[in-house]
């Protein structure tokens, strides 16, 4: 349930939670619930239940048990602030990546209201990252929901992006991510979309970083943009594991990256 991921914007995943429901549009597709399905034929224990949403109590220490620092993406197979999940669970979930401190986490959700609603709720150690998905203008209420959240970084995963989004607000925003749809039925990306994003994050000085352009053949169609590729990410500050201090480079490909 923890393994190193291919995810271009992090480095391992932890799954104390599997299983989503669809919400919007940007989950028609979804990769995640194509892969469970996939387990789950494979006889994989921890998908029995296919995509519905299912607790994993026995993962919750597994990142105490990595010496090395990493960036972990929190729940790449569901959505830690689904209803399904109960606060004293997501309560456990943080009290681990607190305790894990040398480690740094990369939480996403949808359901934005419900993250607004929980934040008081919970502790959040500098080592947490909190971000949103937002693949259209039809959703960027999810943004101001993340404003009100008091976590170290706070960003965007526009992917898939579905749709221009103009009068991008990014005050109190720290990273975005951005990428197109990828597998069967993949929708289309447009350059003009992207380019909006990535002037306005250069404007603004906040880290942008553009994953792919995806679609049925994503490796094919790479991940260049204008010629060269953008992999920033915010500064983060390095926190001694039980052995050793790891910190990947806050600065990439000669790009300046600020954190907000």
């Amino acid at each position: 349930m923890a393994t190193n991921s291919r995810i271009e914007w992090t480095e391992a995943t932890w799954n104390p939670v599997t299983g989503c429901t669809k919400i919007s549009a940007g989950c028609a597709h979804c990769y995640a619930e194509r892969m469970a399905r996939r387990l789950q034929a494979m006889g994989n224990p921890k998908y029995r239940n296919g995509f519905a949403v299912t607790l994993h109590p026995d993962t919750l220490e597994q990142p105490l048990q990595w010496r090395k620092p990493r960036m972990i993406f929190v729940n790449s197979m569901s959505d830690l602030f689904h209803e399904r999940v109960p606060l004293e669970f997501i309560r456990r979930v943080f009290e681990v990546m607190e305790a894990s401190h040398w480690h740094t986490f990369q939480v996403l959700t949808k359901r934005s209201a419900r993250l607004a609603e929980l934040a008081p709720l919970l502790e959040w150690p500098p080592n947490v990252w909190m971000g949103v998905s937002v693949e259209s203008a039809d959703y960027t209420f999810r943004i101001d929901h993340l404003r009100r959240v008091p976590a170290a970084v706070r960003f965007l995963s526009l992917e898939p992006l579905l749709g221009p989004i103009p009068g991008l607000n990014l005050d109190g925003i720290g990273w975005v991510i951005v990428g197109g749809e990828s597998g069967p039925g993949a929708r289309p990306l447009r350059e003009s979309w992207v380019l909006e994003i990535r002037d306005l994050c250069v404007e603004s000085r906040v880290p942008f970083f553009f994953k792919q352009w995806g679609g049925v053949h994503k490796k094919r169609n790479g991940r260049l943009l204008e010629e060269r590729t953008w992999d920033q990410f915010p500064q983060r500050e390095a926190a001694p594991s039980p052995s050793w201090i790891f910190e990947r480079p806050a600065v990439e490909h000669g790009n300046v990256v600020a954190a907000a």
